[in-house]
């Protein structure tokens, strides 16, 4: 049987067009700006990046490349040499956009911890929601 991680899909609808999410969010320097757990970015350069963490410490993040898809996947060092994936996306919504982050449970992590990070994802959907739509 397969190892399969249970995850939950979190999405946000934004007032803007997928081509000028997708533009925004593509640069690593962007998720400085919405995306709460990563902090400020501290060095990086093309796709490896390393940012403040929530903790203080540095987090070393890999971004998929540029390109005409909407996928801005990511995958986040444990700095116990494993990596967390993050599959999110920028869809077209009409006149708008969908951006949706898939969220996996991990091993280990309890059915609060699991609420908490779906939660922590919503505020920061929302913030960046907020910002893109203010622009």
């Amino acid at each position: 049987m397969a190892d399969i991680s249970e995850s939950k899909t979190i999405s946000v609808a934004i007032a803007r067009d997928s081509r000028e999410v997708y533009a925004f969010m593509e640069h690593p320097l962007s998720f400085a700006q919405w995306a709460s757990g990563l902090g400020k970015p501290l060095r990086g350069e093309g796709t490896q990046w390393t940012f403040e963490g929530a903790d203080g410490k540095p987090v070393d993040v890999r971004f998929t490349p540029r390109n005409p898809y909407g996928v801005l996947d990511h995958y986040v060092s444990t700095g116990q040499g494993d990596e967390i994936y993050i599959p999110m996306r920028v869809i077209a919504n009409r006149e708008g956009s969908e951006v949706l982050f898939t969220l996996f449970r991990t091993a280990g992590m309890s059915d609060a911890q699991f609420a908490a990070d779906a939660q922590w994802v919503e505020r920061d959907l929302a913030e960046l929601k907020r910002f893109l739509e203010q622009q």
